[in-house]
């Protein structure tokens, strides 16, 4: 049976057959040799061995490890345009150029295009389910665009609403956005959101004593859906508004603390209180300056973690760069901890099973959704990825699967991926993807950019003045061996 039969809804079976298989259950259960049977839309046997059904498609998993589908809980989608532009930014050049000079010049196309790519590339690299934390919505046009664009890519997503360019409390009341709300958002047993297309309210609370935010906490109750921050970022989010939270009863378990890095002990033991999750941005954090990455403290007060790539805009938006970055710079801050009181850190807390959780379970947790997603088991949703490259050196042997997935495989080695039992990639290609399409809307969206900046703005903004760095004084140098014409016609360096 071909793919297109099972992209095209047959409701023929899949059975994955002969991998290594990562339930990522409880017990994070490795199955050495194993078959996964998916029915319809559902997960219907996982062993050794199965019986084949009548007129199954089956997929040779033999040399590949099969796992759930990863679970991004923090991507900037609309931002996916630019795509590198902001490489050697800091978050305040970020901050400027979106929030200050040139956010508003995207139009409602402009969020499509950035859309429309990143749903693509998250489920090329194996990224099922995505949350599109949407916060260039300065119109309600804009956020329409961006549901188009989620809508034409067979993912699964968590729609993030947010407004950088107004306070939350002035867009969320406005009527235009409960309109939207009503008219876009599925609704699945009274809830706002469904499996497919989920729904959060995306903004920051500035630590305001006034907590203006408290008007768009207020809607985001009446709508019973969760809130997703920024919290703990350098400069910007603080202990002070975990606390204006706290004490107006609006943390809950289906609170999202994205980046978490820069908080106090008490801010984290109102997020464990409260049970909330965190979403971590390893390579985000890492690199322009919301705080260390936050998995040390999270782990230390029993924080549930999740996994996030936050904007293609600097990043690789790869759920593999995201769990080694995670684990290196956990690993990183271990042993700087203990090396800061003259120890020797021998054993290392954190291990590759957890953080392939955090990319899966993790994420399925923090959005509600671990009795649906997150883990293969009978009877959850077929959201499954193939990992596996006959043609990589890098992919045998394979010793440690969870390891492997860490420290080893790449995008490129995504063999397959389905999303609620639907093959949405299949021998390293796309299924139904038009990519010529989403070339095309892109470089219409950077043409525009170009055209409202500038060619020499547009370069500037690539090109961030570099600070002066001065070399420190080295009093070992105390004669120059390149111009040492003695020493060199012995054959001896200085001091030999």
């Amino acid at each position: 049976m071909s793919s297109e039969a099972a992209v095209n809804g047959t409701g023929a079976p899949v059975l994955f057959k002969n991998g290594i298989v990562l339930t990522m259950d409880k017990n994070h259960s490795v199955l050495a040799k194993a078959d996964v049977l998916v029915r319809g839309d559902t997960i219907a046997a996982i062993g050794p061995d199965l019986e084949t059904p009548e007129h199954a498609q089956v997929i040779d998993a033999s040399g590949g490890m099969i796992t759930p589908g990863f679970i991004d809980t923090h991507r900037h989608m609309w931002q996916t345009a630019m795509r590198g532009y902001g490489a050697d930014w800091t978050l305040t050049q970020y901050f400027v150029w979106n929030y200050l000079e040139h956010g508003k010049k995207f139009r409602p196309e402009d969020i499509y295009a950035g859309n429309l790519l990143s749903a693509v590339e998250a489920i090329d690299a194996g990224v099922t389910t995505s949350v599109d934390w949407s916060h260039g919505l300065s119109t309600v046009d804009h956020a329409d665009a961006a549901v188009d664009a989620l809508e034409e890519v067979a993912g699964r997503f968590v729609f993030a609403y947010g407004n950088i360019h107004a306070g939350p409390w002035e867009w969320s009341a406005a009527p235009e956005f409960r309109d939207f709300v009503d008219r876009r958002i599925p609704r699945s047993g009274g809830s706002v959101g469904d499996d497919m297309l989920g729904f959060q309210m995306a903004f920051d609370v500035t630590g305001d004593p006034e907590f203006p935010e408290k008007k768009a906490f207020e809607v985001a109750r009446d709508l019973d859906v969760g809130v997703t921050t920024h919290a703990g970022v350098w400069g910007a989010t603080n202990d002070d508004g975990i606390r204006l939270m706290h004490e107006h009863g609006f943390m809950n378990e289906k609170s999202v603390y994205v980046h978490a890095a820069t908080l106090g002990q008490d801010s984290y033991q109102r997020i464990a209180a409260t049970g909330g999750a965190a979403s971590v941005s390893a390579e985000s954090e890492s690199s322009c300056g919301q705080g260390y990455p936050s998995s040390w403290q999270l782990r230390k007060h029993g924080i549930p973690v999740s996994l996030s790539v936050d904007t293609s805009v600097w990043w690789s938006a790869d759920p593999f760069a995201a769990m080694r970055s995670t684990l290196s710079s956990d690993r990183a801050r271990e042993h700087f901890e203990h090396h800061a009181t003259g120890e020797t850190c021998t054993n290392l807390g954190l291990r590759a099973d957890q953080v392939v959780d955090w990319a899966t379970m993790g994420g399925a947790a923090a959005l509600g959704m671990e009795d649906r997603i997150g883990s293969l088991e009978v009877g959850k949703k077929a959201d499954i990825v193939l990992i596996k490259n006959d043609d990589s050196p890098a992919m045998f042997p394979i010793l440690n699967p969870h390891g492997h997935v860490v420290f080893q495989a790449q995008r490129g080695d995504v063999h397959t991926v389905m999303v609620n039992g639907r093959i949405v990639k299949h021998e390293h290609k796309l299924v139904d993807i038009d990519l010529t399409k989403v070339r095309r809307t892109v470089e219409q969206t950077v043409e525009h950019l170009i055209g409202e900046l500038g060619q020499q703005e547009w370069e500037a903004g690539m090109s961030p003045e570099v600070p002066e760095t001065k070399i420190l004084d080295n009093p070992y140098t105390y004669t120059d061996y390149r111009t040492d014409t003695t020493h060199a016609a012995q054959g001896r360096g200085p001091g030999a």
